[in-house]
């Protein structure tokens, strides 16, 4: 779940880092956010798991200038965090051990993960994947032991370049520490994280900081209906802290001494997995809006590309297996049984091709033995060439139609152009396919002959009345020209002596037979057709298309990724199971 999350995240930012969609962007800026607080709230489950004994993990987190560095002095009792009047100055998260040592907090480098720890004094500026780890030595009354977190703004100009390192520190953290001035807890920035921040369930305290006397009630009263407004569980405490001139900082009050002592105690690690689960639940059908739209784009596609190749196998059943002048198929069976026919006369006839062939006429028909000239004579490539180019009209079309009215339009758009683009390779390559199908289905040609042969034989008045008949000799010697490239196939089914033969056999006793052997045969060449033409070339290339499409527009998470991705949120009823 964790890697499917990442990988969200990724194509999230990969698209809003596109121009153009301005509208949609805005709402893709804080699904990112969503997703990066998911994906931290999930290592730390690793964490949590992997090292049960890890320190309290407590973070500061405030608007710009409400002075998080300032009280980070204040409750380590010591001047370790960075502090400056101009805004920006902390720009990366940074962590100081109370009572703790760096052995204790090894597994916080797991957590972080691509962002890489330094020392607080060499940490880089032109960075921001990157935080601190100091031990302070500090001992303080205020705090329990434990890592308390310096944190970034996540408000100011410049905070989108470090904001993942904020959502980090603050999806680690057992204590939420907000600190806001009386300048700034109004701010809209503010809730928004704090909202955010609900489905984690930290316990939190708010820290009121650059009071001036007389306005702590008014304002107390006012982040009640701030938070009451942001979040439905109860208004933590609040702790009021007031400006210091002799040491430069806010004091903490005598009152709140063990307030943070107090909310460790109720931080409870079991229910993190619970947790876990919940956040995901809640924001799945967001997160995933965009990538269930590209899915049912893709199934729309496939529909498409079905009704295509249903449409075409109509154009091609009507336009040439029932065409009573197109179909030549079974006129090739009919030559086929001629050759197989003792036929006196023949040799007389062909006096001029025996010469040159040594082996009888049978023979020289064996199984897929055909040459190419049949196929290139054949009415049926003509007619499937063109069959397959009236489908990428058709689709190409169709494409534009619902680049015009369809919610998905930039996808149909690219997908249009994709398939222009591809037009001729997928007509070379299907024209390349008819003709091998073609040639191969000669032996299945030569089977309905051998059938016919074998029924032929059953009925010897019938054999010997064709062998007789000088007709048949001419057909005969039409077919025999036919395999030797003298004429086409085409010209085969018009000839007037296989005309009278194919009426001779329709009339004789085996008639009925003869219709059902070409029945068959016609159903097993459209089933041929179907498999081999239209859904192993057309179709395939045309449905492995959406590949080729970028990945720097579209989300590309394919719907069996999605679906092992919600098999992990809903396999186990009270938790989720961490890879």
């Amino acid at each position: 779940m964790l890697e499917f999350i990442q990988l969200l995240n990724q194509r999230y930012q990969t698209i809003l880092s596109q121009p153009g969609n301005e509208v949609s962007k805005i709402g893709y800026q804080q699904r990112i956010d969503q997703l990066i607080l998911a994906e931290a709230f999930m290592r730390k489950g690793r964490l949590i798991n992997s090292s049960p004994e890890q320190p309290l993990q407590m973070t500061i987190v405030g608007p710009t200038q409400a002075g998080k560095s300032s009280l980070v002095n204040v409750l380590l009792n010591s001047r370790v965090a960075g502090v400056s009047p101009l805004a920006g100055y902390t720009i990366h998260p940074q962590g100081f051990c109370h009572g703790v040592s760096f052995a204790d907090c090894s597994g916080l480098q797991r957590y972080f993960g691509r962002f890489q720890q330094f020392q607080q004094a060499h940490i880089p500026k032109d960075r921001h994947d990157c935080y601190s780890l100091t031990e302070t030595g500090a001992d303080s009354p205020h705090l329990p032991h434990g890592v308390l977190w310096d944190t970034p703004d996540f408000d100011s100009i410049d905070s989108a370049t470090y904001r993942e390192g904020v959502i980090r520190a603050i999806a680690l953290a057992d204590i939420i520490i907000l600190v806001v001035s009386k300048e700034k807890y109004a701010d809209q920035s503010v809730w928004d994280i704090m909202s955010a921040l609900e489905d984690l369930h930290q316990p939190t305290v708010i820290c009121l900081n650059k009071l001036s006397e007389g306005s702590e009630a008014l304002l107390i009263q006012s982040l009640k209906e701030k938070w009451q407004l942001a979040r439905k569980d109860d208004f933590p405490e609040v702790v009021s802290l007031y400006y210091q001139k002799q040491t430069g900082l806010p004091f903490w009050p005598e009152t709140k001494q063990t307030l943070l002592i107090h909310l460790a105690s109720k931080v409870d690690l079991k229910k993190h997995v619970r947790l876990e689960q919940d956040l995901l639940q809640k924001h799945w059908k967001t997160w995933l809006e965009p990538v269930i739209a590209e899915h049912q784009t893709l199934n729309d596609w496939d529909k498409l590309v079905d009704e295509a190749i249903k449409q075409a196998l109509v154009n091609y059943q009507r336009d040439y297996l029932n065409h009573p002048h197109h179909y030549e198929t079974f006129q090739q069976a009919l030559a086929e049984l001629l050759t197989l026919l003792e036929i006196p006369g023949l040799a007389g006839i062909l006096t001029g091709a025996r010469k040159v062939l040594t082996w009888p006429v049978r023979q020289m028909m064996k199984l897929g033995r055909k040459r190419l000239h049949i196929a290139d004579s054949s009415q049926e490539i003509v007619l499937l060439n063109q069959i397959a180019e009236h489908l990428l009209i058709q689709l190409a079309d169709r494409l534009m139609d619902n680049a015009e009215q369809d919610n998905q339009r930039q996808w149909w758009k690219e997908f249009s152009s994709l398939l222009r683009r591809q037009r001729k390779a997928i007509l070379q390559d299907f024209s390349t396919a008819a003709k091998n199908y073609h040639v191969s289905f000669q032996q299945d040609v030569e089977k309905t002959a051998q059938r016919l042969y074998h029924k032929l034989q059953e009925q010897p008045m019938v054999l010997n009345s064709l062998r007789a008949t000088r007709v048949t000799t001419d057909a005969a010697a039409i077919a025999l020209t036919l395999h030797m490239g003298g004429i086409g196939v085409h010209d085969l089914i018009f000839a007037p002596a296989m005309l009278t033969v194919t009426s001779l056999l329709t009339e004789s006793a085996i008639g009925s037979y003869m219709h059902k052997v070409e029945h068959e045969l016609k159903q097993h060449q459209h089933n041929t057709v179907k498999q081999a033409l239209f859904v192993e070339i057309i179709g395939q290339s045309l449905l492995a298309l959406p590949e080729q499409l970028s990945t720097m527009t579209h989300f590309n998470i394919s719907p069996d990724q999605l679906k092992a991705a919600e098999f992990q949120l809903t396999e186990k009823r009270h938790g989720l199971r961490l890879l």
